[in-house]
């Protein structure tokens, strides 16, 4: 059955827009374009949508800035696209937000791979085909068909990584996770993935759990191994 979501595309280039639309649409995916940022957030205002794929270098807005103001009223998936293996733009699109990043030249294969991993993890590609219980570790509490999280009974407001990321230590604390291994938890492979992106999501995830992220006390590090939660 063909896929129905929605798929906000935004790169000035025609060439990229053709190039990536085809297969997002041969896939069964609707694709909205934007060439502009102001443009995108237009859109993205106007009608329901499931994915942004985002190119950094944008007119008018660039992409950091549209990654963070959509960040700021929505949890939508974001893919930043960059023209440049710049670790600086990759780190600030994922601190500003973004749940993924590819950096061009791509192949269309990994873009769409890309893509149907996330829609995938964020339940909208194939909403309610697996029912999953809740999970719950001391106070933290997820609900994975609502995609919900409370801590202290108080709701969290996490992007789809980070709720995949927290779910993932939940569900066994106390148990070590190598970023490789979070990598492939999240994502289904850890291939073409700077294991690092995980410390971005980790620090995110600290500043909304933790009562001091600097000296975090639910999820924990450990040193050349990776990452573990706190057992209740």
């Amino acid at each position: 059955m063909p896929d129905s979501s929605t798929i906000l595309l935004v790169d000035d280039e025609d060439s990229v827009q053709k190039l990536l639309t085809y297969p997002l649409e041969r896939d069964g995916f609707r694709v909205v374009s934007a060439r502009d940022g102001e443009e995108a957030l237009r859109l993205f205002a106007a009608e329901p949508v499931d994915l942004v794929v985002l190119d950094i270098m944008l007119p008018k807005l660039d992409g950091l800035e549209v990654c963070k103001r959509l960040r700021a009223e929505s949890s939508v998936p974001i893919i930043m696209l960059t023209a440049r293996d710049d670790e600086f733009d990759t780190v600030l699109g994922l601190e500003l937000g973004a749940d993924d990043y590819i950096t061009k030249p791509f192949s269309i294969r990994e873009f769409r791979s890309r893509v149907r991993a996330l829609l995938r993890r964020a339940g909208t590609a194939h909403r309610g085909s697996t029912p999953t219980e809740s999970i719950t570790a001391g106070s933290l509490s997820l609900d994975s068909d609502r995609r919900s999280a409370t801590l202290d009974d108080k709701a969290l407001d996490l992007t789809y990584v980070e709720f995949e990321l927290l779910r993932t230590l939940v569900a066994q604390p106390g148990k070590v996770f190598s970023r490789r291994t979070l990598l492939q938890s999240i994502w289904g492979d850890s291939a073409y993935r700077e294991p690092r992106t995980i410390d971005v999501h980790v620090r995110h995830l600290r500043e909304k759990l933790e009562r001091d992220p600097s000296e975090p006390e639910l999820i924990l590090t450990v040193r050349g191994a990776g990452y573990r939660l706190q057992e209740p």
